[in-house]
């Protein structure tokens, strides 16, 4: 059931509020013990929250299309008077005296809180495999990584634990899950939905974003998370034209990828848009920039636990180590280097209004493997499983992860959709026509 189908059946009395928020509690209570999707559920208040919202449509009072839905906050969006653990150790006990701001939003946009969903250490990583509050599984197969650092957002809304999740992306953490899990999830653009009251980790990197089952409903969310003006979509999708990128891109990738996202790209041109071959600017020198800023961001930010060494997971405090080693002069190259290429960017997007890469090289690695075969070379997952989505958390651009079609082992592949910033309602549109023909 999607969002807009809930939203009828709630406004005929087809169902409640409270039906729908028990039903999400009973997959819970039936999933979360293999997926591990959730580190707190709050079924109670949950309940509570729902009966109000019932009343309130009887009454004729209607919040929006979000009104009486359940969902779920990652659980580093600060929930007042509910522990947001950030997935840490240090922060298992924290109880926040206010909600974040998206959490304020959406709660005012009528929806259920149901829980706060499992993540990678303190968003820092891209498997999910959490050394404090156990391993989430992918739900298409268990014994392969959700993705990271979002991984229990999308567990959640791919099996209807919940209609919608929030997460956050600082170098692909909506996308990777999104494109491993199977379902749609935007990283905004830069700046466009307020973090205040959100657990920081690279500051100049930082995004928060919804994930949904279906692209509607992601606009949905996205629409509740914020009352910021976006550029309208084109008044057709022949007035789109798809960039697909003749080098970076395609290499380093597996072949059903390739396919799945150049039949995506096929699609699109059946649907009245337009495909153009582009070079895109250097992509390596990017995800290097991108690199060195959040090593040297998220040593800073987390600079004050770095006492606390022996309640770190072992990968992310290599990571916070690694980054309290850089010179300050190679951040600020980095950073002169981002500008540069956000500039290269923009000039990319004089012929352009789309861009389309996949959303990851691969799909989704088994729970612990720790490198990649392709074409007979080793990578490290981590390292390749964001070679595709670190650069535009640099650029800050708006990017959509959706589903693309499927691999030999029946698991998800993601189609990234690029735009230039503010024009999520670009992204959208051609999404959900995508969608649909997909």
């Amino acid at each position: 059931m999607t969002i807009a189908e809930a939203g009828q059946a709630l406004r005929t009395r087809g169902v409640s509020s409270v039906e729908l928020t028990r039903e999400c509690l009973d997959r819970i209570g039936k999933l979360n013990p293999v997926l591990n999707a959730f580190i707190t559920v709050t079924g109670d208040a949950a309940l509570a929250r729902a009966q109000e919202l019932d009343r309130e449509l009887a009454q004729g009072i209607d919040r929006g299309p979000l009104h009486g839905v359940p969902i779920a906050h990652k659980d580093l969006m600060w929930t007042k008077g509910i522990r947001t653990t950030s997935g840490s150790k240090i922060f298992a006990d924290f109880v926040p005296d206010r909600d974040a701001a998206v959490v304020e939003r959406l709660a005012a946009s009528g929806a259920v809180m149901i829980g706060k969903a499992g993540l990678h250490e303190l968003a820092y990583g891209i498997t999910s495999d959490n050394p404090h509050f156990g391993t989430i599984r992918n739900p298409r197969n268990p014994e392969h990584s959700p993705g990271g650092s979002s991984g229990g957002s999308a567990a959640a809304v791919a099996t209807g634990m919940a209609f919608v999740a929030t997460g956050t992306d600082t170098g692909g953490s909506i996308r990777v899950p999104a494109s491993f899990c199977g379902v749609a999830g935007l990283k905004p653009t830069y700046g466009l939905i307020d973090r205040s009251g959100v657990q920081p980790l690279g500051l100049s990197l930082d995004h928060v974003g919804p994930l949904a089952r279906t692209v509607n409903d992601v606009r949905l969310a996205l629409d509740a998370m914020t009352d910021a003006g976006r550029k309208s979509a084109p008044a057709s999708l022949g007035e789109i034209r798809v960039g697909v990128p003749e080098n970076f891109y395609f290499e380093k990738v597996a072949p059903e990828v390739k396919d799945a996202v150049h039949e995506a790209a096929h699609r699109a041109e059946k649907l009245g848009a337009r495909a153009i071959p582009v070079r895109v600017p250097d992509i390596e020198a990017l995800n290097t920039a991108g690199l060195t800023i959040l090593l040297s961001e998220a040593a800073a930010v987390h600079q004050a636990q770095f006492h606390r060494r022996g309640d770190f997971g072992a990968d992310v405090l290599a990571l916070l180590d690694q980054g309290s080693l850089i010179p300050a002069m190679d951040y600020v190259n980095a950073q002169r280097q981002r500008k540069a290429l956000v500039r290269e960017f923009h000039k990319l997007f004089r012929n352009i209004d789309c861009l389309f890469t996949p959303a990851t090289p691969i799909t989704a690695p088994r729970i612990g493997q720790t490198e990649i075969t392709l074409d007979g070379v080793q990578y490290d997952t981590r390292m390749l499983t964001t070679r595709f989505a670190r650069g535009i958390n640099a650029l800050g651009f708006p990017a959509l992860s959706i589903p693309c079609g499927l691999s030999y082992q029946a698991l998800p592949i993601g189609l990234q959709m690029i735009s230039r910033p503010f024009e999520e309602n670009l992204l959208l549109a051609l999404g959900e026509a995508l969608e649909r023909a997909l």
